[in-house]
C-alpha cells in the first residue's frame, strides 16, 4: 500500500481528493494507519512534560489526525453519494472502530488535565473561544465521568454508531425496493412527458424494458403526486412512501432513542434532548417546546381550512394520497398557474449559473469557472473553481446534483476540505441534490421546489467557501446544529430575486425570458398550502421531540408514533410527517437528533436577516459583503448569536417568520 493515495497530501489543486486513483482497497488501510497516526500523536500531547500551552496542547490537538480526516471526508462522502456492498462493508466495519478512536482521545484524563490546565492569559478571542469549546467538547465526551461509567458510555457509543449505519443502510435499501413499477403508460396520465420518460429510462436500467418505473424521494410527498390523475397509483405511491423502513428499521429507532436517553442521563440530563440543546442556540428545552407549541396550533388551523378547500374542489372526502393533487387544481384555479407551465423555464445549468452563481456574482463578487480537468467521485459530479472579483482563489464547489441508486435521498452539502490557516487549506466543498437524470440528450428540466433547493444547498456551500478561521475546529459550518441551516435559508431568497429570477427562468428551448404575469403568479401562489407545508413539519419536528423527551420507554415504533402526533394535536390523516420514524435518516443518521426543530428556529434568524437586506437595498456588493465579513466568513469561532447581533444589530424577531408562514 505504498501507492495508498491517501498516504500524502493531495497534489491537486485546493488539495482536491485524487478520485480517479482511489480505490476501494485504499479505504481500511487510510483509516487503520490514520487513527494510530493520531492516537499517537495524541499520546505525545497527554504524555509531555512541559507545561501545558495553548500552542503545546490545542494547538497540537487541532494539527492532529491528519490522514485520518483525509481519508473520512472522502469515505463518508462516497457512503452517502455513491455506495455499493464494499463500501458499505467497509462502513459497518469503520463505524464502530472510529467511535471507540474518538473515546480513547476524549476520555483520555490526562489529556483533559492537560487542557483544563492551560492559562488563558495571553490568548486572542479566538484561540479562548477554541480553548473553551475544547473543554465543553471533552465535558459532553464524558471525561469528567467515573472509570465505570465511560466504559458504559463506550459501550452505548459504539453500539449507536452501528444501529446507525444499519439505519442508513436499511433505508436506501428499502428506497430502492419500493420504487413504483407501472406496466401501462396510461396509468402516467398527467404527468410531464420529460418525467415519463425518466420513468422509462429508469425502467431501462433496472431491466425492466417496457416499463415505467418511479422511484421514491426520502420526504413522505412525492412529486408525482401532484400530477398523476390515476387516483390508484397515487394511493400505491403514497403507501409505499409512508411504508418504507417499517420492517427493517421499527426495532432500531426503538433501541437507538432508549440507548440515547440512557447516554443522557449518564452524562447528567434530563434525556436526550435536554443534553443536544445545551450546546445550541435555544436557551433551552422549555423555550424549543414553548415555540413549537405557539406555531403549532395556528398551522393546524390553516391546514384544516385548506382541507376544506380541497374537499370543495374533489367533490369528496379525500385522503393524503389525494392532498397535492387537488391542492395543484385550486392553485391552478386560484392563480391561473400549474407546475408543469413552469417548469421549462427551470433548465438545470442555467438555474445554476445564471440563478445561484449569478446571485453570488452580484452580492459577493464571486466568479465560477469550470474545471473539466479536475475529476469528481462519480462522472456526474462537476468542478468550478470559485474566485473573489479581484481573481484572488477561495475555493473549488463540486456539484452532485442527479439521483442514482447508490445514492441516499435528500439534499445536502458536504466539506471534502476545510478551510484553516493553521493548515494552510482552502475550501472544497459538494453540494448533492437527487434530481432524476432525464435520457441522454434531453434537458434537466428542475420543479419550483428543486431550484430552491439548489439556492438552499448552495447557501451552505456559501458559508464553507467564505471561512475565514485559524483552526480546523471552527472551519465553515462548524456552528451549532439551530444555526447551520439559518445562512442556507437567507440563501433562498435569492431564488425569487426580481432580477435573479429574470436572468434564470427562461424556456430551454426559445430562450425567453419567463412572462412577467406567469412569474407575478408563480411567486403569488407561493403563499398557497403553507398550512400543510408548516404542518408537515411540525409534525415531523414534534415526532422527533417526543422520541427525545420521552419518559416512558416506547415499545412499539408505529405506536409511540400515533402516540406523539396525537399528544401533540398535529395527527392530521391528511397531512403526514415530512418524515416518519422509520425513515428519518436526519434524526437517525444525521445529527439532527433532537434537533430537527433547527429549522423553523434558524428561519427566525433567516426571515428577519430578509426583512433586513429588503431594507438595506436588496442584491447589493455592500449588502453582501456585510453578511460575508459579520457572518459568513466566522464559521464557528466566535459565539453563533453573537455573530447575528453583530450582523442585525440586535436580537432576532419573530414576527416576519409568523408572517411568511400565515401564523399571525
Amino acid at each position: 500500500m505504498t501507492e495508498n493515495p491517501f498516504f500524502a497530501p493531495s497534489a491537486l489543486p485546493y488539495r482536491l481528493p485524487p478520485f480517479a486513483e482511489i480505490r476501494e482497497e485504499h479505504y481500511a488501510p487510510a483509516f487503520e494507519r490514520g487513527m494510530a497516526e493520531q492516537l499517537a500523536e495524541v499520546e505525545v500531547i497527554a504524555a509531555g512534560e512541559e507545561a501545558p500551552t495553548f500552542d503545546n496542547t490545542v494547538a497540537a490537538l487541532e494539527r492532529s489526525g491528519e490522514l485520518l480526516s483525509r481519508v473520512s471526508t472522502v469515505f463518508f462522502n462516497q457512503a452517502s453519494s455513491d455506495t455499493n456492498p464494499a463500501v458499505q462493508e467497509i462502513q459497518k466495519d469503520v463505524t464502530p472502530k472510529l467511535t471507540k478512536h474518538s473515546d480513547a482521545i476524549h476520555l483520555d484524563r490526562r489529556l483533559f488535565a492537560r487542557i483544563k490546565a492551560i492559562p488563558v492569559d495571553g490568548l486572542d478571542a479566538e484561540e479562548r473561544f477554541l480553548l473553551e469549546r475544547y473543554v465543553t467538547d471533552f465535558v459532553r465526551a464524558g471525561a469528567e465521568l467515573e472509570p465505570a461509567d465511560q466504559e458504559r458510555l463506550r459501550s452505548l457509543n459504539e453500539e449507536l454508531s452501528t444501529l446507525s449505519t444499519r439505519f442508513e443502510q436499511n433505508l436506501l435499501a428499502a428506497t430502492n425496493a419500493a420504487a413504483i413499477v407501472v406496466e401501462d403508460a396510461a396509468e402516467l396520465d398527467g404527468l410531464s412527458e420529460d418525467a415519463i420518460k425518466s420513468a422509462a429510462e429508469t425502467a431501462k436500467s433496472r431491466g425492466l424494458d417496457g416499463k415505467y418505473v418511479l422511484t421514491l424521494v426520502l420526504p413522505t410527498g412525492q412529486a408525482a403526486l401532484e400530477e398523476l390523475t390515476d387516483r390508484a397509483l397515487r394511493e400505491r405511491i403514497h403507501r409505499a412512501s409512508v411504508e418504507r423502513g417499517l420492517a427493517e428499521n421499527s426495532e432500531l429507532v426503538v433501541r437507538m432513542a432508549k440507548l440515547r436517553a440512557e447516554r443522557a442521563a449518564l452524562l447528567g440530563y434530563e434525556n436526550h434532548a435536554e443534553y443536544v440543546v445545551a450546546d445550541q442556540t435555544a436557551p433551552g428545552t422549555r423555550a424549543v417546546t414553548e415555540m413549537l407549541a405557539k406555531l403549532t396550533p395556528a398551522a393546524v388551523a390553516n391546514a384544516h381550512r385548506e382541507a376544506d378547500e380541497l374537499r370543495a374542489e374533489a367533490g369528496f372526502d379525500i385522503a393524503a394520497w389525494d392532498w397535492s393533487f387537488y391542492a395543484e387544481k385550486v392553485r391552478e384555479a386560484r392563480y391561473s398557474i400549474d407546475s408543469r407551465q413552469m417548469r421549462p423555464y427551470f433548465e438545470l445549468d442555467r438555474v445554476l449559473r445564471d440563478g445561484v452563481f449569478h446571485a453570488a456574482g452580484k452580492l459577493y463578487g464571486l466568479r465560477f469557472a469550470e474545471r473539466s480537468d479536475l475529476v469528481g467521485y462519480h462522472p456526474d459530479v462537476r468542478v468550478f473553481e470559485v474566485t473573489d472579483e479581484d481573481g484572488s482563489p477561495l475555493g473549488l464547489f463540486l456539484g452532485d446534483f442527479y439521483a442514482r441508486a447508490s445514492k441516499r435521498g435528500g439534499a445536502w452539502m458536504n466539506s471534502l476540505v476545510k478551510q484553516s490557516e493553521l493548515e494552510g487549506t482552502r475550501p472544497v466543498v459538494v453540494n448533492n441534490l437527487n434530481i432524476v437524470k432525464p435520457p441522454a440528450g434531453e434537458p434537466t428540466l428542475m420543479t419550483w421546489e428543486q431550484v430552491n433547493t439548489m439556492f438552499h444547498e448552495f447557501g451552505h456551500a456559501l458559508h464553507g467557501l467564505f471561512s475565514a478561521v485559524r483552526f480546523p475546529r471552527f472551519s465553515g459550518t462548524a456552528v451549532p446544529r439551530d444555526f447551520v441551516e439559518y445562512p442556507s435559508q437567507v440563501n433562498e431568497m435569492w431564488a425569487t430575486w426580481p432580477e435573479v429570477l429574470a436572468n434564470y427562468a427562461r424556456h430551454h428551448e426559445t430562450g425567453e425570458p419567463m412572462p412577467q404575469d406567469l412569474a407575478d403568479r408563480m411567486l403569488e401562489a407561493q403563499k398557497f398550502n403553507q398550512g400543510y407545508a408548516t404542518v408537515e413539519y411540525l409534525a415531523a419536528t414534534l415526532l422527533d421531540w417526543a422520541w427525545h423527551t420521552f419518559t416512558e420507554e416506547p415499545r412499539d415504533a408505529q405506536e409511540f408514533e400515533r402516540q406523539a402526533l396525537r399528544n401533540a394535536g398535529v395527527d392530521l390523516p391528511l397531512v403526514p410527517p415530512r418524515y416518519r420514524s422509520t425513515y428519518f435518516a436526519h434524526i437517525w443518521v444525521g445529527g439532527y437528533s433532537a434537533g430537527y426543530y433547527s429549522y423553523i428556529w434558524s428561519e427566525v434568524l433567516d426571515a428577519d436577516t430578509v426583512e433586513w437586506f429588503r431594507e438595506n437595498g436588496g442584491l447589493t456588493r455592500e449588502n453582501g459583503d456585510t453578511f460575508r465579513r459579520e457572518l459568513l466568513s466566522k464559521g464557528g469561532s466566535v459565539d453563533a448569536m453573537t455573530a447575528f447581533r453583530a450582523f442585525r444589530g440586535r436580537d432576532p424577531r419573530i414576527e416576519p417568520l409568523l408572517e411568511r408562514r400565515g401564523l399571525l
